[in-house]
């Protein structure tokens, strides 16, 4: 099979295109448009295979994206190119309403007049895969709920509120169109290759540096943990083996307090690195609690029992065993580390409103 991953040089699309090619006989065409988180060093351990294209295109470019559906002919698209940082969202919501509605918009176009030119064999085959997040359902505080495939959506920010805009945009184009589309909404994830906006690689490569390990309000903040190569599974599972139209929820089985994975890291870190920076005794003695981010949901937790029941996806790591591997990994690679500290992200705080 052909597929079309758009952000297959982001963090999670990385993950999956590592795994596509590694692991099965399928091509790749990675679309993405290479910004401050997209990184082609990411996909180094595979770029050499010929079962490998990337083409370096925006997805709102309707002209481009059209090419390339003509030029590669996939049987498969996998959507994951996305603005998805909550505190970027805060500051700057238009990047996130141009590429997560828009760009959506204009892959689903591209897609349908592609899908619609070919006979009934492509399209009883051709499969387009949303990939969105828990965070559309908004917060489960106060509750020991679960999130399932019919939680009606609530999202809290500008990122989730356009991520379900882009989620209700897929469905209208299965129900109206007759577009083959399923839908998956993913808990938090973790591991290799992730960029340092982001709570655990933040806490990591501060660490590391002896700086403050910034944590938001109190940090009881609970979130439901999944290692990115055991997503890239259940995103595999789910283009060939998903039922069409269908919602599927992919979760870790992980809940966790943000206080307590940041204090789980530091432990690590007081394990594996000898010497410490700044004469401290502990990296827990850099944890420095700051002001809450507006608006911030208290809970997300998934129920994955759909994903398990019928398809037969399962996570393989534990947190455990997870975050001791994403830890080694970053220890292991700070060449990977040190190219992406070009200038366009210090590290510092941003997503406060005055």
């Amino acid at each position: 099979m052909k597929i079309l991953v758009t952000g297959g040089a982001g963090f999670i699309g990385s993950a999956l295109v590592r795994h596509i090619i590694e692991h099965t006989h399928d091509e790749v065409l990675v679309v993405d448009k290479l910004t401050y988180a997209g990184n082609l060093e990411s996909l180094a351990p595979v770029s050499g295979s010929e079962r490998y294209q990337f083409a370096q295109v925006d997805i709102c470019d309707r002209i481009a994206l059209d090419h390339l559906f003509t030029a590669f002919k996939p049987g498969a698209v996998m959507h994951l190119a996305a603005e998805s940082h909550v505190d970027r969202s805060i500051d700057g919501p238009s990047a996130f309403i141009e590429t997560n509605i828009i760009g959506t918009y204009q892959l689903l176009e591209s897609a349908r007049h592609y899908w619609s030119q070919f006979g009934s064999g492509l399209n009883n085959q051709f499969r387009f895969h949303h990939i969105s997040t828990d965070e559309v359902y908004g917060d489960l505080a106060g509750t020991t709920d679960l999130f399932t495939e019919t939680t009606a959506y609530a999202p809290s920010s500008p990122y989730s509120a356009s991520k379900a805009s882009s989620d209700h945009l897929v469905r209208a184009w299965h129900r109206t169109y007759g577009l083959p589309t399923i839908i998956t909404n993913c808990s938090n994830n973790y591991g290799p290759y992730h960029f340092p906006e982001k709570l655990i690689p933040l806490v990591i490569l501060n660490a590391l540096e002896g700086k403050s390990l910034p944590v938001y309000g109190n940090g009881s903040q609970i979130r439901d943990w999944l290692y990115v190569e055991d997503h890239a599974r259940a995103l595999y599972q789910v283009i060939t083996k998903g039922k069409i139209g269908e919602t599927y929820n992919i979760g870790g089985h992980n809940e966790r307090k943000n206080i307590d994975v940041v204090q789980t890291i530091c432990q690590l870190l007081d394990e594996l690195v000898t010497n410490k920076p700044n004469h401290i005794t502990s990296f827990a003695d850099l944890i420095t609690y700051v002001a809450d981010r507006p608006g911030h949901d208290k809970r997300y937790a998934i129920d994955a029992t759909k994903i398990a029941t019928e398809l037969g996806w399962l996570p393989q790591e534990t947190f455990a065993s997870g975050i001791r591997k994403t830890v080694e990994w970053y220890l292991s690679h700070q060449n990977w580390c040190n190219n992406i500290k070009d200038g366009s992200y210090a590290r510092q705080r941003i997503g406060l409103t005055q």
